[in-house]
């Protein structure tokens, strides 16, 4: 989403009594403002990706979704969100505030308004896979703000006059990009090509280093229920102990010891769940991975 203008929802805007009664019972149901930017994120990342279903379907972006599937997007937006939230259901989708409110979710630059939601609140939810940035507004959605065209649904969208009459709780919000878009194809195909969860577990740490994986994405690669087992040493078998005997460690954030030496090492998580490998190479490194329990 580019280009989002300045909003124009301040005291003395006709909206704003409206749209800042529903933002602080937004707020105050998330947790806060910052509770919201961890939430928010986090819930559109698991919608997504639930639905691209890397491991089993092999596709990688949002980009190769069928079209039914790009809409069940929304739907799960929808649903999660109220959840998210606490919120209940009302003649539009949900009740915030004592106002009724629809809850709109797009992938691209603008949202579809259907007729049934003209003149009341819309919680604008979008998501740029690209940008790996997402948004979260409030609007009234009256008819000066849409277009003067619709679709064959007679949805409209927001013209570019109403954009600036959305009241923002997070305006290009960072979100955690797409796992399996950011390796080449051949990446990912050598990583779930491993005949057993330890093998692929330890294909994905071997080449992927330095960044940190959510717990997600490590399940989804392992594929077998109990798939923190194939993180652990197991005895030699296990990929932490397959890794250390190449050099390479494979931290997480749960454990203290790992913890300080993911710091040591000047490596950042996203969520102290992730996990991180790293390739030790000087007597320092060995000698403190050494001090938090690997054998290097």
């Amino acid at each position: 989403m580019k280009n989002v203008p300045p909003s124009l929802v301040q005291r003395g805007h006709p909206d704003h009594t409206k749209l800042s009664a529903v933002a602080e019972e937004i707020l105050q149901r998330a947790g806060g403002l910052d509770a919201l930017k961890i939430e928010i994120p986090k819930m559109l990342r698991g919608c997504i990706d639930d639905v691209i279903q890397t491991p089993k379907t092999g596709r990688r972006s949002y980009e190769e979704l069928e079209k039914t599937e790009k809409t069940y997007i929304g739907t799960r937006v929808e649903i999660m969100l109220r959840a998210l939230l606490s919120l209940p259901r009302g003649r539009l989708d949900t009740v915030v505030a004592g106002y009724d409110a629809d809850i709109k979710h797009t992938m691209g630059p603008n949202w579809m308004i259907p007729s049934e939601a003209v003149n009341h609140i819309c919680i604008l939810v979008a998501a740029d896979e690209v940008q790996a940035k997402c948004y979260l507004g409030l609007v009234v959605a009256k008819p000066e703000y849409l277009t003067a065209g619709g679709n064959r649904d007679a949805k409209k969208s927001l013209s570019k006059v109403g954009f600036s009459h959305i009241l923002w709780l997070l305006c290009g919000e960072p979100y955690p990009k797409n796992f399996w878009r950011t390796l080449s194809p051949k990446t990912a195909t050598e990583i779930f090509s491993g005949a057993s969860g330890n093998d692929r577990v330890v294909a994905l740490f071997r080449a992927v280093q330095e960044t940190a994986i959510s717990r997600d994405v490590v399940d989804a690669v392992a594929r077998q229920k109990d798939f923190t087992r194939r993180i652990r040493a197991d005895s030699g078998r296990g990929a932490r102990d397959r890794l250390a005997d190449e050099g390479i460690l494979l931290l997480c954030g749960t454990m203290k010891p790992q913890r300080d030496l993911i710091a040591r090492l000047g490596l950042r998580l996203n969520s102290r769940g992730d996990y991180i490998s790293y390739r030790v190479t000087s007597k320092e490194e060995k000698a403190a991975a050494r001090k938090a329990g690997f054998k290097v």
